[in-house]
C-alpha cells in the first residue's frame, strides 16, 4: 500500500521504515503535518499515516477521500483530533496504536513527581553554578502520602503499581473499575473525595467532552491545599488559566505536565532562537514550583518500536480484509 506519513521526525523515519521491511508498503515521509491546506500532499495515496497534532477534521477528510485515500492510521493513542463521523460517512476506516507506552508514561510521570519534590531540576542548575546551598530545595516523603490516579487503564495502573512500591496509599476514579488496581488496594472513590484527600493527582484518562478541562476552578477549590498535579494524559483536560490562579494563590503547591491545551502550536520543534507568543505558557514557566516537558513520557526506544509495529499490522489487517481490533469508529447515539 501506499502511505503518505505526515508529522515525521528522523526518528519516525527509523523506525517506520524498519517495521516496513517486510511489508515493503511504499513509505513517503512529509515533514509538515496534516491539514486541509497539506492533503494535497497524499493525493494517490491509500493511507495516510498521522500523529497527534494532524488535524483530521471534516474537510481534511473530504479532500483525503476525494484523492483516494481511504484509511487513516493514527501512530498514537488519543484519536480527539479525528472526526470519526465524517470518516465514516467517506467510507474511511481509522486504526490506532492503542497502548505503546504504559511503562514509558508511567515512569515519566513518576519522573516528575520525584524531581518537583525533590527540586532536582533546580538543584541540577544550582551545583553547575556552584551554589550548594540547600535553602529552598525541602521534600517531602513519598512514603504514606496519598496518590490520586485519574483514569486507572494500563498506564494508570502501572502508576499505581510504582507508587506502592514508594509505600504510598492509592484513591482511583474512573467509570471502569480495574480489579488489579483493587487488588492493590486502590480504592475507588468519586471526584470530590479524591480531589479533597490526595497529596498528588495524576491524570491519566483520555480527552472527551466529559473531560476536557476536568482540572477547573470548580475542581481547584476541592482539592487539598498544596496538592501535587501531573498531567501525562492530554493538555486539555486542565484548565491552564485556572491552574495559573491556583499556583499564584498556592492551592496547587506543585504542577509537572508533559502537555498543554495548546501545544500544537510549540511541541516537537525547536523555537529557542524565537519569541513564543503564548502568553499563558510563558507565564507557566515563570513558576518555580512548575515542571514542563514537551510530550516526550511516551518516548522511548520501545515505545516507538511498538508504534511502528503495530502500524504496519494494523494496515496489513485493512489491506487483506480481517477485522482489526484497533479499528475505532464514531459512537452511536442511542
Amino acid at each position: 500500500m501506499k502511505v503518505a506519513v505526515f508529522s515525521t521526525k528522523v526518528y519516525d523515519r527509523k523506525f517506520l521504515s524498519d517495521a516496513n521491511s517486510p511489508a515493503q508498503h511504499e513509505l513517503v515521509f512529509f515533514e509538515p503535518r496534516l491539514n486541509r491546506d497539506t492533503a494535497i500532499l497524499a493525493a494517490g495515496f491509500g493511507a495516510v499515516c498521522v500523529f497527534v497534532h494532524d488535524q483530521v477534521d471534516a474537510p481534511t477528510l473530504e479532500l483525503l477521500a476525494s484523492r483516494g485515500t481511504r484509511l487513516v492510521v493514527l501512530r498514537c493513542a488519543g484519536f480527539n483530533n479525528v472526526d470519526l463521523q465524517a470518516a465514516a460517512d467517506l467510507g474511511i476506516t481509522v486504526v490506532r496504536v492503542p497502548a505503546y507506552s504504559p511503562y514509558g508514561v508511567a515512569e515519566h510521570a513518576v519522573g516528575l513527581i520525584l524531581s518537583l519534590n525533590r527540586k532536582i531540576h533546580r538543584a541540577y542548575n544550582r551545583v553547575r553554578e556552584g551554589n550548594f546551598s540547600l535553602d529552598g530545595l525541602l521534600g517531602f516523603n513519598l512514603h504514606e502520602r496519598t496518590v490520586g490516579i485519574v483514569g486507572t487503564g494500563k498506564i494508570g495502573l502501572i502508576l499505581g503499581q510504582i507508587m506502592k512500591g514508594f509505600g504510598c496509599h492509592i484513591l482511583a476514579y474512573d467509570v471502569y473499575r480495574n480489579p488489579e488496581l483493587e487488588a492493590l488496594g486502590g480504592k475507588y472513590v468519586e471526584l470530590p473525595e479524591l480531589f479533597a484527600n490526595s497529596d498528588i493527582i495524576s491524570l491519566h484518562c483520555p480527552l472527551t467532552p466529559e473531560t476536557h478541562h476536568l482540572i477547573n476552578a470548580e475542581a481547584i477549590e476541592k482539592i487539598k491545599p498544596g496538592v501535587m498535579l501531573i498531567n501525562t494524559s492530554r493538555g486539555a483536560l486542565i484548565d491552564t488559566q485556572a491552574v495559573i490562579e491556583g499556583l499564584k494563590s498556592g492551592k496547587i503547591g506543585y504542577l509537572g505536565v508533559d502537555v498543554y491545551e495548546q501545544e500544537s502550536e510549540l511541541f516537537f520543534e525547536d523555537l529557542s532562537g524565537e519569541i513564543i507568543q503564548d502568553d499563558i505558557f510563558q507565564r507557566l514557566t515563570t513558576f518555580p514550583n512548575v515542571l514542563i516537558t514537551g510530550h516526550q513520557a511516551f518516548f522511548t526506544a520501545e515505545a516507538l518500536h511498538n508504534i511502528a509495529e503495530t502500524t504496519f499490522a494494523n494496515i496489513a489487517d485493512v489491506e487483506q480484509g480481517r477485522s482489526c481490533p484497533n479499528e475505532i469508529r464514531a459512537q452511536v447515539s442511542a
